[in-house]
């Protein structure tokens, strides 16, 4: 019991012994706030155990470079005086801040080592935030506004990004919502999309309205708006047609197949007879049985409803201000709606599962042609989804 008390306080003292060691290998490397983070969260543990000591120590000298450091290099982006610098100002406050917060709940912190208690000069950096917020603030402001004035779908994508970083930071500054607003709508790509019916026959006005339901599609494109009707006051960037060229709709098939089944099954038992009719038994005097089999078979006759209509066309993206065709693409589907059952003649037991399960169904009626050519149309539009997908602007 003595020797696995000794390993334990061992293991305690080299588990101590390598954090350590690893808080002074961040101090040595500059990681001044991986330090301070994992010293204080020792000293959180039992900030007057001797094994703690060490970290007393190593949490003073690397909170003072810390604080050096920050102070030092705020200085210098002040000096710089630009944009960049204001937001690596306002963080670095931050960084102070926090510093102090996370260690004035652990004070007073003594060392034996050094014989005193550690010593950590903290200041009131409140204005400074504010200063250094405010200064980020209008620094972001100031380069949104600059991107917006370069009128570019691109410029207005920037300034969208450094708005909502603005919000953020001081939500419901000025006008930051409007022109937040303004930024999105301009650097957003508007698409008309069109559907041309060039096939002479009908297509189902609920297909029309599928096919143009754009929320359906999940396409997750931010700075693409696809509209299927003209709205007042939007510039379109593109245009795309949907020709529909070519719908085919098969007759109405029902088709007639015929095949048998035979299968032998067991039917009971008999009893063994000898060449006179006896029946023969065993050692004991008993009747020796012997099994019966029978063989049964059916008349199966399956019959298959098959109606399909095809689709086929293209996809045509233009310039809506020059009419000039940019790509195109193929685009087709085909739907095979197909309705089999059976029935049958002579004896059940002969069916196998395949045959029972088809049994099972029915005659169903064909569809119409308005709704097969709706159900050719929903595959139609997963291979729309798809050519939007891969050429999104």
């Amino acid at each position: 019991m003595k020797n696995i008390y000794l390993y334990l306080i061992a293991i305690l003292f080299s588990l101590s012994c390598n954090s350590v060691k690893r808080t002074q290998k961040f101090v040595l490397q500059g990681n001044y706030d991986e330090a301070i983070e994992l010293a204080a969260k020792k000293l959180q543990k039992d900030k007057g155990a001797k094994e703690y000591d060490a970290h007393i120590k190593l949490l003073e000298e690397a909170y003072l470079k810390a604080k050096d450091e920050d102070i030092r290099r705020i200085g210098f982006l002040e000096k710089e005086n630009n944009m960049a610098g204001a937001k690596e100002i306002y963080y670095t406050y931050l960084d102070l801040q926090a510093r102090q917060d996370l260690i004035r709940p652990l004070l007073p912190l003594y060392s034996n080592e050094m014989g005193r208690n550690a010593n950590f000069v903290f200041s009131d950096y409140s204005q400074d935030l504010i200063g250094a917020k405010d200064a980020y603030v209008k620094s972001l402001y100031q380069e949104a506004s600059i991107y917006m004035q370069r009128n570019t779908k691109q410029d207005y994508r920037s300034a969208f990004n450094i708005l909502c970083e603005l919000d953020e930071v001081q939500p419901n500054y000025r006008d930051v919502n409007q022109m937040r607003d303004d930024a999105r709508f301009y650097g957003t790509n508007f698409v008309f999309v069109n559907i041309n019916n060039h096939t002479g026959q009908f297509i189902p006005f609920r297909l029309e309205q599928d096919l143009l339901n754009f929320n359906t599609y999940g396409l997750d494109e931010f700075w693409t708006e696809y509209h299927a009707k003209h709205e007042a006051g939007i510039q379109y960037d593109l245009g795309i047609d949907l020709n529909f060229q070519r719908i085919q709709i098969s007759p109405e098939r029902i088709s007639d197949s015929q095949y048998s089944r035979k299968q032998r099954l067991k039917d009971g038992y008999d009893y063994r007879r000898d060449r006179n009719g006896n029946i023969v038994r065993d050692t004991l005097g008993n009747p020796i049985k012997v099994e019966k089999f029978i063989d049964v078979s059916a008349i199966i006759t399956v019959t298959t409803q098959q109606k399909s209509a095809h689709i086929a066309g293209t996809v045509v993206y233009k310039d809506v201000n020059t009419h000039r065709q940019l790509n195109s693409f193929p685009i087709s589907s085909e739907f095979i709606f197909e309705n089999v059952f059976a029935r049958y003649r002579g004896d059940e037991r002969a069916l196998n599962g395949e045959d029972l399960r088809l049994l099972n169904n029915y005659f169903i009626p064909f569809p119409n042609n308005e709704q097969i050519i709706f159900d050719a149309g929903n595959l139609l539009k997963e291979r729309f989804k798809e050519i939007l997908r891969n050429n999104s602007l």
